[in-house]
């Protein structure tokens, strides 16, 4: 059975996109990690996933159903924070409105069996990733004063559920749902 890899995500505007990629590569200048620099700027709401290519029209309507009953809401990113020594992320003011479009959206999942249920190792946290996997103990100890420190500041209206797609090294934004209400 041949399977495709998504995850699906909320993705800012191109010109925020932009500043976040900057970042990005900045912490791989700097500090080598440039894992982050393998997808554009998102706040994961549906983690990696691999599906059978004949359900993907049925992912779709899925999508179509959850983005149309869902009114946009702002999404404001302030600033940095980090998870243990592995991630520098951006942190999201208000996280309510993305906790509730990813329950909704996780019930809508599981409950078309879509996806395998699976059971969550710590609550969800949405943030916009900076740095991850390839960040060491040692340059996050160089990185995280620099970043502590540093004032952030963006935010954009999210409207649209997005699926990226692994094209075998990178994620690519494939398709995007708009909000209904």
């Amino acid at each position: 059975m041949d399977t495709d890899l998504y995850l699906i995500a909320l993705v800012p505007p191109p010109p925020l996109r932009e500043q976040v990629r900057a970042l990005k590569w900045e912490m791989q200048r700097k500090f080598g990690a440039g894992h982050a620099l393998k997808a554009p700027a998102h706040i994961t709401l549906q983690g990696p996933f691999r599906l059978a290519r004949d359900r993907r029209d049925e992912l779709e309507a899925t999508l179509r159903h959850v983005a149309g009953l869902q009114h946009p809401f702002m999404v404001t990113l302030k600033d940095f924070d980090h998870f243990s020594t592995r991630v520098v992320f951006i942190r999201i003011e208000d996280h309510t409105p993305v906790v509730t479009l990813e329950a909704r959206l996780g019930a809508v999942l599981s409950a078309t069996q879509l996806l395998p249920v699976r059971p969550r190792a710590r609550p969800f946290h949405p943030h916009m990733t900076i740095a991850t996997r390839d960040l060491g103990e040692v340059d996050f100890q160089a990185a995280w004063p620099l970043f502590r420190e540093r004032n952030f500041n963006g935010s954009f209206t999210a409207s649209s559920l997005y699926i990226l797609k692994h094209n075998g090294d990178t994620w690519d934004i494939h398709t995007e749902y708009t909000f209904g209400k």
